[in-house]
């Protein structure tokens, strides 16, 4: 494995605008990166102008045009970077066939970006920014053995379940390995758990406006009934460290503490006595026990904030934005 410098160079970040896209830019800009970050639409100032507003954007950044769905958008902007960040999803309006109007876009567009960086012979590294949902998805889970990188979710429960978003990312993640193997690229997943924090964009992320709804009172979550959280600064230094990192290789994961909601719940109603938290959740398939093994990136010298930090500075962002009275 080629050694990946420690020098301050030139890094894509696809999917720039996002939640975790953004946050991630503000921290590589901080650290002396020049940084390429890929949208759909460049000239779109409302939507982006959160990015233009980071220290070192006005020198170091640049935004160009690329559609995950179309291979070779994004030879352009990988070329000539050292590495390069996926965090970008495909966005797509599910209508009459959820399966293979959300999974495929997430597979190919995933390849369509590996495909323009292969062209780039500058590449060191590609961090890849998967999710927890591609490890807790089985049946199988011993409460007694914490999942960890070597675990993975099941296709066929995802699918009997019609859970597509973890199938999207589960087979997204296993395309990026197959690529990467067959093509000789030197690629490190991140795989986050619930990520939680400042919204660096006004308008909120499916993610962001879903902790919104339950600080609300909204009681309705159509997942698991246990979670892992994550604070979104710890998942855009954990990006950083693994590129920067010579020693990472494989899978990541990013994750603070693991609650059942009901236990989230008791916890925030406390913290926030003023916040119309409610009292018990629905759980639309049912609870699981597990938790999280994160030594591999503990070992790389990386500590996680608190859960009391992740949503301490999750309400304070949703309050100065207006979300949150």
């Amino acid at each position: 494995m080629e050694k990946v410098s420690g020098n301050k160079g030139k890094v894509c970040v696809t999917g720039a605008g996002g939640y975790v896209a953004s946050w991630l830019i503000k921290r590589l800009l901080e650290a002396g990166y020049h940084v390429t970050g890929t949208v759909r639409d460049p000239g779109d100032q409302k939507k982006l102008a959160h990015l233009w507003q980071l220290d070192g954007a006005r020198e170091r950044l640049s935004l160009v045009k690329a559609d995950l769905m179309e291979e070779g958008s994004f030879d352009d902007a990988v070329m000539g970077c050292e590495g390069v960040f996926h965090t970008a999803s495909p966005i797509v309006e599910l209508k009459s066939d959820p399966k293979t109007e959300m999974v495929d876009p997430a597979v190919q567009g995933t390849l369509n970006v590996l495909r323009s960086c292969k062209k780039n012979p500058h590449l060191r590294r590609i961090v890849l920014t998967s999710s927890s949902s591609t490890t807790r998805v089985r049946e199988d889970i011993d409460p007694n053995v914490p999942l960890d990188e070597t675990s993975w979710s099941s296709a066929e429960l995802c699918e009997r379940l019609k859970l597509w978003y973890p199938l999207a990312k589960l087979l997204a993640e296993k395309a990026a390995w197959e690529f990467a193997k067959e093509n000789d690229i030197d690629l490190v997943t991140v795989i986050p758990t619930y990520v939680v924090g400042p919204s660096l964009p006004r308008n909120l992320s499916v993610t962001a406006a879903t902790i919104l709804s339950l600080l609300r009172g909204e009681t309705d979550f159509s997942s698991y009934g246990r979670m892992g959280y994550v604070h979104i600064d710890d998942v855009a230094r954990c990006h950083i460290l693994v590129y920067e990192n010579a020693n990472a290789e494989g899978r990541y994961i990013c994750s603070s503490a693991v609650l059942e909601y009901n236990e989230l719940g008791e916890l925030l109603r406390e913290r926030y006595p003023s916040l119309p938290i409610a009292k018990s959740f629905g759980s639309k398939h049912g609870g699981q026990s597990y938790e999280f093994n994160t030594s591999k990136l503990q070992d790389l010298g990386f500590k996680f904030k608190g859960i009391g930090e992740i949503f301490d500075d999750c309400v304070q962002s949703l309050k100065k934005q207006g979300h949150l009275s």
